[in-house]
């Protein structure tokens, strides 16, 4: 049947075909307007060697016109080898699948970019033949096989610039005509291959020629004698017997809003004017239903016409149990309110008791009688007892059958009706036992006046079968409206009908005498001619040319003069419109001056406009930069205050509006606002976070020493703050930076990220965490969620030093109700909630892992209460993906148990320094085609701006960040080109178990000697970082009402206090100097650079022979550290140092703070009683550092401070717990040695350090020489 095909209308399926098969009928196919699928076939070749277009009107999987799977046999040697489209040149629509065939050659050298017109699809060709000839030397590398007749035809790619669709040949006049697909043997529309749109009669056309014609003459459509009808792609004179007409096209069936009708021998759809006709199948005999059930009710919706009968059963209305059927729903009976005829009978013999009327019937017009109830009854109403009035108004017939009304005893006005005229033959009633008609007469159960003689169906006017008078929209009225009220009417037949628009009202006489514009008796605006119309023709097509006219006196219509081209007035020539006036020989030099003039006029006050818009935004970018810039406008401190570092300005609450909310954070709201200073009109977006004490216990009118701490930080890795707001609610701002947090960019872009920016990355938060260091400000939320985006390759640490605001006294504050982020902090801070810098660096350790599996959530699948003791069990999260072993080390560093054994930031950023110098050595991401780093968000324009209230600075005009030191130590050098590379997916989160015997011991490369850590060398992290902590009186002076409560201070730690001197051998030696490296003043290492660091004082710094890195496992006792100068005073140390404690009658505990948002976890963990009483004992420690001396130098290099705000990052669900609220008591001192009571601690072996071990948390954590072990 398929023999001698062309044209396959719709999809052309070649599936599971054997190689003994006979295709030879597919070899006369030239179009296919679907789709064409091959797959799981071993035949050799496909005979579509004619095949040159596809139209793809079908995609298959909604994206393919050409699907080619799996055509081989593992088992044997068939296999599908040849394609053989040789033809094929063009594919309208959809893309190309090619996938798994074992054997089939040279697709992947066929040019598909030249068959397909969707450049927007990529073609997928993989997974092919691999042993496969090459193509023919003629072929110019692009054949469907390897002989010369199998070259592909090019008719796209090799087109002149000058064609705009295909082309035969390379010259620019050897295009195809746009109306061709693929390809042409000329240049018009009858030398095409195949049609884009339609062929008629071997003609390309766009469509085929319609049904009507525009006659511009009559103003009229009027019907084409060459009219043609569009068969898929051809246009014909006639449809297929089997097709109907639906304005130019030929369908299978007609729309849902329009019926089949035949004109003159031709089947057509035309609208319906309502509802269309539909027929349903009836109950009863022949039917599957017996009755109008709750089951079958919704078949009858929108239904016209019941082929059938309808019966109207107890069981059906009431439900039957025995059928399983429930009661039906008496609203749903208004179904049947568009039936109009019923073929059959219709039996009614129960219905709803509140329903007195069969109303729902209104519109059933015919009763056939074609199958008759019982003894020949085609209307049977029986038994209804509450039923008063027939209510079928619009019943006309009942062609055949016998009537039967009975035993119905309220029923009235059926004695009114006049049976004879609606039935055709002989009327048979039988109509007893009913209301008696005096009754009814005595309740005035009759017709109304308004009914004529034959009758009515039930009360009032609408109910007739005919009216005396006129009817209006089927109900009798007494009179039409021939004379008042707002609409006037005419009748026709006793049918009351509106008056044309145009007409005019006319009080007491008749406005019109039919419904057209010319039988209006006067006309409420103009006439023309005899029509009533609402204006005159102005340019209205005529036979010579457009026509115009005007109204005179009378409203009348009136021609205007012959010559008038653009309206008149009236009808002589002065009354013309537009017409020029008489000119003189000055004329045309006046006409030029004034075009010159206008156009030098229009050209200055385009430049003024331009200028006055530049001046404006210059004023504007440079107010910006006044603002923003550090150091200047801010308002002096008092005298009485400290040194005037402070950066942050005091902001009235005028000054600040907040637009929306960006996120909820453990202390308060952040929103996205606008900065306005005072005095100035510019508006400066920034990022609002208002924090709230809801205990009511601390009060922000006052600006404290804690605040101006926060405001005086600045470096090019922490976000700046620009200013705070005192009040009720403490509003502190930063800059908006669009770009958000590290985690959400590692999870939108993981494909764009390069193992360089990875390990930059860790630096600069590295170095930001070092700053707060020395400035001793403890993080205690550090997360990647914290870590802000100032750029792709710049990012800043946030959201630090904000629950100090919250409690700004000596004491130190665990809070009972504040999402505590249990699976970000350290086993110490858990268990007796003691924040340190080395608890920032457990935290640091997960913030890396979070950036190296691109955002997955730490422990996932793990309940907050279970984190604890799994920490103590010695696991750990797991090694990621892309990170190597000497980075995975690093992070398990930072997880130790012993927080002494952790390494500091700055040997965290000195090491990955080391690391950024050579990235793929440490970071193996597998590099993906196509994937390209992100870029930065668009600015706003100042229209923007004032629409929404932000703005963004110009990316030309963008504040330069200084990265700079403030006090030379780092020289500025020139940044290399580092190449980055695209990454692959994280691994999922877990953790792995670091409970190996030993592990505190041994060596973690190898080795077995023991290994002990020296408490004497490393006093910074002992006495001064526990509950304990007590400084010099010197420091208490310094650290009065400026110390950072809560959040324990590191004290000076010296490089030889770490396992950083011990053996060496687990981190890898560093490469040796070359010319390719250096870091730049962003915290980027890149290669290719060979400058090392001067000194501040311009000479070199020379470099170890070696980089050291500190060890996880213990340090033998009395291991010698590099000896370090200790500064003269304190004031050298650069920073104060910070009261922590509380004074020994202080309270044992704290009153709780508030919780923070609904948005995240949490989970209440209850301190042990135990710690409150221990550290309340410790009071009588060691004493205060003797007068003169020296505080212990840190040996750290200072790291280069940024000045680049950034707004705090979205808050994301995290899982938290709560932390009870712990107060430790004060103790001055603790920065002096330590003291006898200490000592144990040297003397423990390594594997006393477990976690679990009493002597070993006795010893740390309780000063007190008569502890007790437990």
């Amino acid at each position: 049947m398929y023999n001698n095909c062309e044209i396959v209308m719709g999809n052309l399926e070649i599936v599971l075909i054997d190689h003994a098969q006979d295709l030879s009928f597919l070899q006369t196919i030239r179009e296919v307007t679907g789709y064409i699928l091959i797959a799981m076939n071993v035949f050799a070749s496909l005979p579509l060697q004619n095949l040159r277009v596809i139209r793809g009107t079908q995609f298959y999987e909604e994206k393919f016109a050409l699907f080619v799977l799996l055509n081989y046999n593992p088992n044997a040697t068939h296999a599908l080898r040849h394609l053989g489209l040789n033809q094929l040149t063009e594919i309208l629509a959809g893309g190309v699948y090619i996938e798994k065939n074992a054997q089939l050659c040279h697709v992947d050298t066929v040019e598909w970019r030249d068959i397909m017109r969707d450049t927007r699809q990529e073609p997928i060709v993989r997974d092919n033949g691999k042993a496969c000839a090459p193509c023919h030397e003629s072929c110019g590398g692009h054949c469907w096989g390897p002989g010369p007749e199998d070259c592909q035809k090019l008719t796209k790619t090799i087109c002149a610039p000058q064609c705009n669709g295909r082309c035969f040949g390379r010259a620019p006049n050897e295009c195809c005509h746009e109306e061709c697909a693929g390809g042409c043997t000329g240049p018009l529309r009858t030398h095409c291959f195949a049609c884009r749109h339609f062929n008629d009669s071997g003609e390309c056309v766009p469509l085929c020629p319609q049904p009507l014609i525009y006659n511009k003459l009559t103003f009229q459509l009027e019907p084409n004698p060459d009219t043609k009808y569009q068969y898929g792609g051809v246009c014909v004179r006639e449809c297929p017997h089997n097709f109907v007409v639906d304005q130019s096209s030929c369908v299978r069936a007609c729309p849902n809003d329009k019926m089949e009708v035949e004109k003159n021998g031709l089947k057509m759809c035309e609208p319906c004017g309502g509802l269309c006709p539909k027929a349903c199948e009836g109950t009863g005999a022949g039917s599957k239903y017996q009755t109008v059930d709750s089951s079958n009710i919704d078949t009858f919706i929108n239904c016209t016409k019941i082929l059938g009968n309808l019966d109207f059963l107890i069981t059906g209305l009431e439900g039957d149990p025995w059928r399983n059927i429930s009661a039906l729903d008496p609203e749903k009976l208004n179904v049947f309110r568009t039936v109009r005829e019923i073929t059959g009978y219709l039996n009614i013999q129960s219905w709803p008791k509140h329903m007195q009327n069969f109303s729902v019937f209104s519109n059933l017009e015919t009763i056939g009688g074609r199958s008759l109830y019982n003894r020949g009854f085609s209307l049977l109403i029986m038994k209804n007892e509450n039923v008063t009035s027939l209510g079928l108004r619009s019943l006309r017939e009942v062609s055949a059958g016998r009537v039967y009304i009975t035993e119905n005893r309220r029923l009235c006005f059926l004695h009114t009706v006049h049976w004879a005229a609606l039935s055709r033959s002989r009327a048979d009633l039988d109509i007893r036992n009913n209301r008696p008609r005096s009754k009814c007469q005595q309740e005035g159960k009759v017709c109304d006046p308004l009914c004529s003689a034959e009758g009515c169906w039930g009360p009032g006017p609408g109910q007739c079968l005919s009216c005396r008078h006129y009817s209006r929209r089927g109900v009798c009225v007494p009179t039409c409206r021939f004379t008042h009220g707002e609409s006037r009417e005419f009748s026709q037949d006793g049918e009351c009908f509106e008056c044309h628009p145009e007409c005019e009202r006319i009080e007491g006489g008749v406005t019109c005498n039919g419904s057209g514009a010319d039988t209006c008796t006067r006309c409420a605006h103009y006439r023309d001619g005899p029509h009533c119309v609402e204006r005159c023709p102005d340019g209205v097509l005529g036979e010579r040319g457009p026509i115009y006219k005007f109204p005179d006196g009378s409203r009348e219509c009136r021609p205007c003069h012959e010559n008038c081209t653009r309206g008149c007035l009236g009808p002589l020539l002065r009354d013309c419109l537009g017409d020029a006036l008489p000119v003189s020989r000055k004329a045309p030099t006046l006409i030029a001056v004034m075009v010159v003039g206008g156009l030098f006029l229009s050209c200055s006050i385009i430049l003024l406009a331009l200028l006055y818009w530049r001046g404006k935004k210059i004023q504007k970018k440079r107010a910006m930069r006044r603002y923003l810039e550090r150091g200047e406008s801010l308002e002096p401190l008092d005298p009485s205050e400290k040194a005037n570092k402070v950066l942050a300005r005091i902001f009235k609450e005028t000054e600040l509006k907040r637009l929306k909310v960006l996120g909820s954070g453990v202390f308060g709201t952040v929103h996205k606002g606008i900065w306005i200073p005072d005095g100035d009109s510019i508006k400066i977006p920034v990022s609002i976070k208002v924090i709230q004490d809801w205990s009511g216990q601390q009060s922000f009118h006052a600006v404290t020493d804690h605040m101006l701490a926060i405001g005086s930080l600045d470096h090019s890795y922490i976000v700046r703050l620009l200013g705070i707001c005192p009040g009720p609610q403490l509003q502190l701002v930063t800059q908006l930076l669009p770009l958000g947090s590290v985690l959400e960019y590692v999870r939108k872009n993981r494909d764009s990220i390069s193992p360089q920016l990875l390990l930059n990355w860790c630096v600069q938060v590295a170095k930001g965490m070092y700053y707060l260091e020395e400035h001793r400000m403890v993080h205690r939320n550090l997360a990647a969620r914290n870590v802000l985006l100032k750029s792709p390759s710049q990012v800043q640490v946030a959201d630090f030093g904000i629950a100090d605001l919250l409690y700004p006294d000596d004491k130190k504050y665990f809070y009972n109700e504040v999402k505590t982020p249990i699976k970000w902090m350290a086993l110490e801070s858990i268990h007796f909630g003691k924040y340190t810098h080395q608890s920032d660096v457990w935290s640091y350790g997960v913030t890396l892992w979070e950036m190296m599996t691109f955002g997955s959530e730490p422990y996932a699948g793990i309940r907050l209460a279970e984190v604890p003791d799994l920490l103590e069990k010695g696991e750990r999260l797991s090694q990621p993906q892309i990170c190597t072993i000497d980075v995975y080390m690093v992070m398990v560093k930072c997880w130790m148990i012993d927080e002494n054994i952790r390494p500091t930031f700055k040997e965290l950023a000195n090491e990955f320094t080391r690391m950024a110098r050579d990235p793929p050595r440490y970071l193996v991401i597998k590099q993906e085609s196509g994937a390209v780093p992100p870029a930065e968000p668009p600015t706003l324009s100042d229209k923007e701006l004032d629409d929404m209230e932000t703005l963004e600075l110009d990316e030309e005009e963008e504040l330069d960040v200084s990265f700079g030191p403030t006090t030379g130590l780092y020289p500025q050098r020139p940044r290399g080109s580092c190449a980055r590379s695209p990454s692959l997916l994280s691994p999922p989160a877990g953790y792995i178990p670091m409970n190996q015997p030993g592990l505190g011991s041994t060596r973690l490369g190898g080795g077995s000697r023991p290994l002990r850590r020296s408490r004497q060398e490393s006093l910074g992290r002992t006495v001064s970082e526990s509950s304990e902590g007590r400084g010099t009186a010197s420091e208490l002076d310094l650290g009065e009402g400026g110390s950072l409560s809560g959040s324990l201070c590191r004290s000076l730690r010296s490089r030889g206090d770490s396992a950083y001197l011990s053996q060496r051998e687990s981190f890898p030696p560093p490469p040796p100097s070359s010319e390719g490296s250096e870091e730049d003043p962003n915290g980027y290492v890149t290669p290719n650079c060979a400058q090392r660091d001067p000194d501040p004082a311009g000479g070199s710094v020379p470099e170890p022979e070696e980089e050291e890195y500190e060890y996880m496992n213990r340090r033998p006792g009395g291991a010698p550290g590099a000896p370090q100068p200790r500064p003269a005073s304190l004031e050298e140390l650069g920073y104060e140092y910070m009261e922590v404690g509380s004074e020994p009658g202080g309270p044992p505990g704290a009153p709780p703070g508030r919780g923070g948002q609904d948005e995240e976890d949490y989970e209440y963990m209850n301190k042990q009683p135990r710690l409150s009483r221990s550290l309340g004992s410790v009071s009588g420690g060691p004493g205060p550092r003797p007068e003169g001396s020296p505080p212990r130098h840190d040996g750290y290099t200072d790291m280069r401070p940024g000045e680049t705000p950034a707004p705090p990052a979205p808050e994301e669900e995290q899982g938290y717990e709560e932390m009870e609220a712990v107060v430790t008591p004060r103790c001055p001192g603790c920065r002096g040695p330590p003291t006898p009571c200490m000592k144990p601690l040297r003397s423990l072996e390594a594997s006393d350090c477990a976690f679990d071990n009493p002597d070993y948390w006795h010893s740390r954590l309780f000063a007190k020489a008569d502890a007790q072990r437990t």
